[in-house]
């Protein structure tokens, strides 16, 4: 039965409060021609529960399931073994049904693995401190640009080329009304390298440029080293924002913050949190401590009681909701509770130890499927020093050929036309990934794939 819980007269009660007459009056300003006159076109009925659970398992058949083929899709989101320990323990009672830290020192247990879940970014990132988590890392990136303009007054950030599309796009849509200006690099067909996209970045800092964002390893695969780009932001006044997307090649690479970052913003997703279809997923955001009460969302600290008993507090939590408007750095509301205490739990389990022999596996698996894939006719491979993810060159249109693998049972990469549409030259250019869960044999498979489709 439906849940009803207001009787006729609380709703004319209701009514005669806001000055209606009907319910339709609420609904004046929405035009008649937008309006449903009755149910909606094509939805069926209600069923027995049954049924509808087995038309949905029909329809997500639909789907191919990543751990169900060789898979060497990436581009911002990575597919990586996760522990069944991980799920278990978010799934606990008291983890899974807590929400947010309103009255954070009766919430002890949560304050204490954001302030683990802290401390893990923070070394990982390289930097001084980092926030109890954020949304995701698109999010995370464009919190980064309004905190360097509140840091450094100026109203200009330039961004590389080789950062991810979509959160250059989900940059433009917030900032659109925040009046920040963006100088945005547009990727070329042969996936410029590092060495003359940061030379293009560099002459475009100015005394106007609060910050320069670059992403390491770039949308390419490209990566880089940006001792030289911290300096020259740093010789203007500037701020280095640097963007990780694979948080597990940290494990091999050298962390932002060794390289001169001020800010580090990423995508915690690699880690604990699966694909699952796009999100929910894990932003990190850290920076030097000189710039923490600029920094947005929370930050947990440890501290002792009146005993000398050790204890966990909420330093810091700079939005609306805990301090005056004027004062908030972001409207962020919360963190991403859940998810940073899947990534802690699985970077435990790793360990540092555990976390670099991770990340040698995936650039293992990535070279060799690199190799392999080279060798085919036509083929070029247009990243030389990569993590676990490339480009190549096609002799035939990427989208198709990755529509066609994918009818032979392989999800062979993703198409970059697919992330930048407006870019014709690079309609032939194919992004691949591998990572610890690609076998030998998911490797044979896509070679004969990517050779069917490039000999057609």
């Amino acid at each position: 039965m439906r849940y009803l819980p207001l009787t006729p007269d609380d709703r004319a009660a209701m009514l005669a409060k806001v000055g209606a007459a009907s319910i339709d009056d609420l609904f004046v300003d929405v035009p008649a021609g937008a309006r449903l006159a009755g149910p909606i076109p094509g939805l069926p009925n209600h069923q027995p529960e049954m049924l509808v659970e087995r038309e949905l398992t029909r329809m997500a058949a639909k789907n191919m399931a990543a751990g169900a083929y060789p898979f060497f899709l990436g581009a911002g989101a990575y597919r990586h073994h996760v522990p069944a320990s991980v799920d278990h323990l978010i799934q606990r009672g008291e983890f899974l049904t807590s929400y947010t830290p309103y009255q954070p020192e009766i919430a002890q247990g949560t304050l204490q693995y954001l302030f683990e879940f802290q401390t893990q970014v923070a070394r990982l990132l390289g930097m001084e401190v980092a926030n109890a988590s954020m949304y995701d890392g698109s999010t995370a990136m464009t919190e980064a640009i309004f905190m360097a303009r509140r840091i450094t007054k100026r109203p200009k950030t330039v961004i590389s080329c080789g950062v991810h599309p979509q959160y250059l796009r989900a940059a433009e849509t917030l900032c659109h009304f925040t009046g920040d200006e963006l100088v945005m690099g547009v990727p070329t067909i042969c996936c410029t390298p590092p060495t003359e996209d940061l030379a293009d970045v560099i002459a475009q800092i100015d005394d106007q440029t609060s910050a320069v964002i670059v992403q390491n390893p770039d949308c390419f695969g490209h990566v880089a080293d940006l001792t030289e780009l911290a300096a020259a932001c740093h010789a203007k006044g500037a701020l280095l924002i640097v963007v990780v997307t694979e948080v597990v090649s940290l494990g091999l690479i050298k962390s932002p913050g060794e390289m001169g970052a001020d800010i580090v913003v990423g995508e915690g997703q690699s880690l604990g949190v699966g694909l699952q279809f796009g999100g929910p997923h894990l932003g990190l955001f850290a920076c030097n401590s000189k710039h923490v009460r600029q920094m947005p969302g929370r930050l947990c600290g440890e501290t002792v009681d009146a005993d000398g008993r050790r204890g966990f507090v909420l330093t810091l939590s700079t939005r609306e909701q805990h301090i005056r408007r004027e004062k908030a750095t972001s409207n962020i509301c919360t963190n991403s509770g859940l998810m940073s205490l899947a990534f802690s739990i699985h970077m435990t389990l790793l360990g540092e130890k555990g976390l670099r022999q991770l990340a040698a596996l995936n650039h293992a698996r990535a070279c060799e499927t690199a190799e392999r894939v080279s060798a085919i006719p036509g083929v070029k491979l247009l990243t030389e020093r990569f993590f676990n993810e490339f480009a190549v060159q096609l002799p035939v249109p990427a989208r198709a050929a990755v529509r066609d693998m994918a009818e032979m049972g392989v999800l062979g990469g993703v198409s970059a036309e697919r992330l930048w549409p407006d870019l014709p030259d690079l309609a032939n250019v194919l992004l691949i990934t591998a990572t610890e869960t690609v076998s030998p044999a998911d490797i044979d498979a896509l070679v004969r794939a990517l050779t069917e489709v490039v000999s057609k």
